[in-house]
């Protein structure tokens, strides 16, 4: 068994010491990577829509080109009904 002493290094209120430095770590610690986290989930994201966006701005333009392309061809369909 380890002696108190060589565990706490011989620190009065030693095991109150490393209580609180969890209860600190637990406090501050976690919410602080959840904060953290959640930022850069969200630059993630927000550089997502900037692509989505592009893409989005892309893919009209082809469809108003094909719209364009659809209208200028005849109309052979209608002549034979």
């Amino acid at each position: 068994m380890i002696s108190p002493v060589l565990a706490f290094g011989g620190v009065p209120g030693g095991p109150e010491l490393l209580i609180l430095l969890v209860v600190f770590a637990l406090l501050f610690g976690v919410p602080l990577v959840v904060i953290v986290g959640v930022v850069v989930f969200l630059k993630l994201r927000a550089d997502d829509e900037e692509v989505d966006t592009d893409r989005v701005a892309e893919l009209e333009a082809e469809v108003e080109r094909l719209r364009e392309k659809v209208d200028d061809e005849p109309d052979d369909g209608d002549a034979r009904s």
